[in-house]
């Protein structure tokens, strides 16, 4: 079954702790991590303590998403015994295979990211050496954008390369989805679906995060 990530960039902040027991009781699989610099992308959001603050009160892993300039100097202030997945950009790393590399060294899975202008084309050297592949459906920095449908396309290449290479990489999308636009993006061969807004946003977030969860299980 593809999994849920709710991101925590759309929660109310004043209320952290209280809005991730909500769509943990709401049956999350996960808390995606949005870390932005103000450099690689035009905003700045929160840090290693920001997310640290939740350890121990939650049992969700932690999805870290690093959105940053030279990556490679702040992973280790992200790892923690809740860190499952660290993903880098390509588009912000060097020597992207030797970040790669440094996350797996310190027991986390690894991830890359692209953002929606980079052609899936530039992964395929690093593909057999990552957990993870984070297609941006918007363009990132700023939560509430609408989804970019070309991003769908992305994830077929992504499912055909996988299936034809026998390689073990997930395929996790972010940006503008919605419940209306999931099965298009469960039916492009995602795996783990983050979602902020429409889940943080709304009312009810417990009941939300249900709705998610409930279109998950019967795609499955």
């Amino acid at each position: 079954m593809a999994q849920l990530a709710p991101s925590i960039l759309s929660a109310d902040f004043s209320k952290l702790g209280e809005e991730v027991s909500l769509i943990e009781k709401g049956g999350a699989h996960i808390i995606h991590v949005d870390v932005m610099d103000g450099h690689f992308v035009p905003n700045i959001s929160y840090g290693a303590t920001v997310m640290k603050s939740l350890n121990g009160k939650t049992a969700l892993a932690y999805d870290v998403h690093l959105m940053i300039e030279n990556p490679h100097l702040y992973i280790e202030d992200f790892v923690t015994g809740q860190t499952e997945y660290i993903t880098v950009h390509q588009e912000a790393c060097r020597h992207l295979n030797r970040t790669i590399q440094q996350i797996h060294s310190l027991g986390i899975k690894a991830g890359v990211s692209i953002n929606p202008a980079t052609p899936v084309d530039t992964l395929v050297n690093i593909l057999p050496y990552v957990d993870l592949v984070l297609l941006m459906s918007v363009n990132p920095g700023f939560g509430g954008q609408s989804f970019i449908e070309d991003t769908l396309d992305k994830s077929r290449q992504l499912r055909k390369i996988r299936e034809e290479k026998g390689y073990s990489f997930l395929i996790q999308m972010d940006g503008g989805i919605s419940l209306e636009n999931l099965e298009a993006v469960l039916t492009a061969g995602v795996d783990i679906v983050v979602v902020g807004s429409a889940i943080f946003k709304t009312p009810d977030i417990v009941k939300t995060t249900q709705e998610f969860v409930e279109k998950l299980i019967k795609w499955d």
